[in-house]
């Protein structure tokens, strides 16, 4: 992103993934729930880690944590699901984003962020929208519309509309029985 695009306050949501601090557009967000009982979808990538039942609502759930290449999210007190709408080809998808804390919501001047670093162009950065600073610490501000490609949404929305690009083999009845309901 160009310096120049990066000209209006930007409201944040902030939580970590590790030791390192990620923001969110908060009109991206809609809610914020506690860890609840994920029930793993078949044939999805790693990083997706099953669904939720979200008011009666199908909604994937993603690790961010194995997104970024990091260690699987383990559950503590404070693992929360932030729950996101995304935009991938003017398609609307909504999506939980698993993350070990959330912070706060902060408000980012224009001269708090600067533009992503450019490292080369082996490294894709895109998904990065800026770096912000705050009390002498980095913020890696997330632009969710691109941290996903078009073919992880396509896994993604399956699982969220039950109908895989590939059908899926039907587990045993035991083995449904053992994975649990969705919560």
């Amino acid at each position: 992103m160009a310096e120049s695009k990066i000209l209006e306050m930007n409201q944040c949501l902030t939580f970590k993934l590790e030791d390192e601090v990620y923001a969110l557009d908060i009109a991206k967000v809609r809610e914020v729930l506690d860890f609840t009982t994920v029930t793993k979808v078949p044939r999805t990538p790693d990083f997706m880690r099953g669904v939720i039942n979200l008011r009666g609502g199908v909604v994937p759930v993603v690790d961010m944590r194995l997104k970024f290449g990091m260690s699987r999210t383990e559950k503590t007190v404070n693992t929360c699901i932030i729950i996101v709408e995304i935009k991938v080809d003017g398609e609307t998808t909504i999506l939980g984003a698993l993350a070990d804390s959330v912070q706060e919501v902060i408000d980012m001047e224009p001269e708090q962020i600067e533009p992503p670093p450019k490292i080369g162009t082996r490294l894709n950065v895109e998904f990065i929208k800026g770096m912000g600073k705050r009390d002498g610490e980095f913020i890696m501000i997330l632009d969710i519309d691109k941290v996903f490609s078009a073919e992880e949404l396509s896994a993604v929305q399956s699982a969220q509309t039950g109908s895989p690009s590939q059908p899926a083999p039907r587990p045993p009845a035991a083995a449904v029985s053992q994975a649990g309901a969705v919560a």
